[in-house]
């Protein structure tokens, strides 16, 4: 099955015919929202696992760690195990530890991240003199000190390079709040440095399901990402090259289907998420 929309078909509710060996999913907006559990969602991931489909849960977050998403997913009633949760805490670290082994690092980020830091061994400082990378993270404490020390090491001293946790503008919180994301960040040191942000560890970059897929040694045709953001969780999947589904119970909507570029599109659109399994939508499934 093709994961890239047809350009030329009209926007419209559309469910898998087959069943996936991989299920990537987003988390707020998708499988829950704030505190409670979206409509369908317990009864999927049973009926997934009832089929030895694996389930990986995906988030933008870092200001909670996979600890914290194991103990709310089973506190909602979903049975997880610590290793099918990633969040850009796991990519960071894993990227850095990868790519970056030695650098000292000055971490615009709350205490998920920093203590995952500490964890891995990561040298961690607040000298200008001494920082190889920033990285601008979705943090409540920013300040005009943590924007001094990033324009310091990028700009006064010519050395450290900026990456961020994820590109998103804003958080949604249920009730149509919402408050600055990780991109305010990144946009107050790009404004003030000049330099840009290099490295995105987040949604859309592919890297989270390029790690995810090699570690379950599933190949990308054979899984399916599932989200309710187009610029974040369907994007990604995009990039790839893999199929998608959005599901409307978060942040994008139909009307922003039909308003984007036919390539960024879901290869599906889904009322609610049990929608994704091929007999609940009426269809007669395959393996």
């Amino acid at each position: 099955m093709s994961a890239v929309a047809d350009p030329d078909a009209a926007v419209r509710m559309t469910s898998p015919s087959r069943f996936y060996s991989a299920y990537l999913f987003d988390l707020d907006g998708t499988i829950y929202l704030g505190d409670e559990l979206l409509p369908g969602a317990r009864e999927l991931l049973a009926a997934l696992r009832d089929r030895g489909a694996r389930t990986v849960f995906l988030s933008n977050n870092p200001t909670k760690d996979p600890a914290m998403y194991l103990e709310k997913l089973r506190r909602l009633g979903i049975e997880v195990e610590l290793g099918d949760i990633v969040n850009t805490v796991v990519s960071t670290i894993g990227w850095l530890t990868r790519y970056h082994p030695g650098a000292t690092v000055f971490p615009i980020a709350e205490e998920p991240l920093v203590r995952a830091l500490h964890e891995a061994g990561i040298r961690v400082s607040e000298d200008p003199a001494e920082i190889d990378i920033v990285i601008a993270s979705y943090d409540r404490s920013f300040d005009y000190r943590k924007l001094q020390i990033a324009f310091d090491a990028i700009w006064q001293h010519k050395r450290a390079m900026l990456v961020t946790t994820n590109p998103d503008r804003y958080c949604p919180f249920p009730g149509g709040r919402g408050e600055p994301d990780a991109a305010a960040v990144v946009a107050a040191i790009e404004a003030s440095t000049g330099t840009r942000c290099t490295v995105n560890l987040g949604k859309p970059d592919r890297i989270m399901i390029d790690t995810v897929l090699a570690a379950l040694g599933i190949p990308l045709d054979d899984a399916i990402m599932v989200g309710d953001r187009l610029g974040t969780d369907i994007r990604m999947a995009v990039n790839a090259g893999m199929s998608s589904a959005l599901v409307l119970t978060g942040d994008s909507t139909l009307a922003d289907v039909e308003a984007c570029d036919p390539a960024e599109r879901p290869t599906f659109v889904l009322d609610r998420i049990d929608l994704l399994l091929p007999e609940r939508s009426g269809s007669c499934g395959n393996d």
